[in-house]
């Protein structure tokens, strides 16, 4: 069975790329000749996906308009939160909410590229396999930013959060509408599903092998474009 629909998380302020971010939403900041929403498209059409939804709330046409001009061989769904800014947990529920079968959700934060399509299709086959929600992490050892302090732990496909943790969450994960059933805030956080879903051993995932680009800040803006094939 193959993963048919999924969901791009656009809708951030950015404020911490500021002066870049005045006039530019986060997710068209490019890195090297594509942009930070074109490498998160392209991971999922390249994959199989036919179906996306977007969300947006920050200089929101300037998404629209970029989308339209590229002529996506996929359907894309614009999930607009210009009156209110939802977080990741009420952006992903709201957007995917005419997703009967589960959906890919993609971060586009992180640098995607190429090398990481065999490591979504490796989620794929885990989420069938346990038919459970499922997380893509890195160890932090990993990351190109050696400021971050890890997210998770991971020992057998199973995610748990500890005092101290080892895993970083790269922004990619596979999840279906069942895991907000008893969510009843419009505004929340993925952190309260994680949590809700660690707490009852249902949350997995798979570690990922590659380098780990994440754009947060100017400073790592300035950073990574200095690096080169990227």
């Amino acid at each position: 069975m193959k993963i048919k629909h999924g969901m791009i998380l656009a809708a951030g302020l950015g404020k911490r790329m500021h002066p870049i971010t005045l006039k530019t939403p986060k997710p068209l900041i490019k890195i090297g000749n594509k942009n930070l929403l074109e490498r998160a498209i392209e991971l999922l059409i390249n994959h199989g996906i036919e179906e996306i939804a977007i969300n947006v709330h920050y200089l929101p046409d300037q998404i629209k308009d970029f989308i339209n001009k590229k002529k996506y061989d996929a359907k894309i769904i614009i999930s607009d939160e210009k009156d209110l800014l939802l977080d990741t947990g009420g952006g992903i529920f709201n957007a995917t909410r005419s997703f009967k079968k589960p959906f890919v959700a993609i971060n586009p934060d992180t640098l995607w590229n190429e090398a990481y399509s065999n490591e979504l299709k490796n989620l794929e086959d885990l989420y069938f396999t346990k038919k459970s929600p499922c997380l893509l992490l890195v160890n932090k050892n990993l990351s190109f930013d050696s400021s971050f302090k890890g997210d998770f732990n991971l020992y057998d496909d199973v995610i748990s959060r500890d005092n101290s943790n080892k895993f970083i969450f790269t922004g990619l994960q596979i999840l279906d509408q069942g895991v907000f059933i008893s969510v009843k805030d419009k505004v929340f956080s993925m952190n309260k599903i994680w949590n809700y879903l660690i707490e009852n051993n249902s949350l997995i995932g798979k570690e990922s092998k590659q380098k780990f680009y994440h754009l947060n800040t100017k400073e790592m803006y300035d950073k990574i474009s200095n690096l080169r094939n990227y």
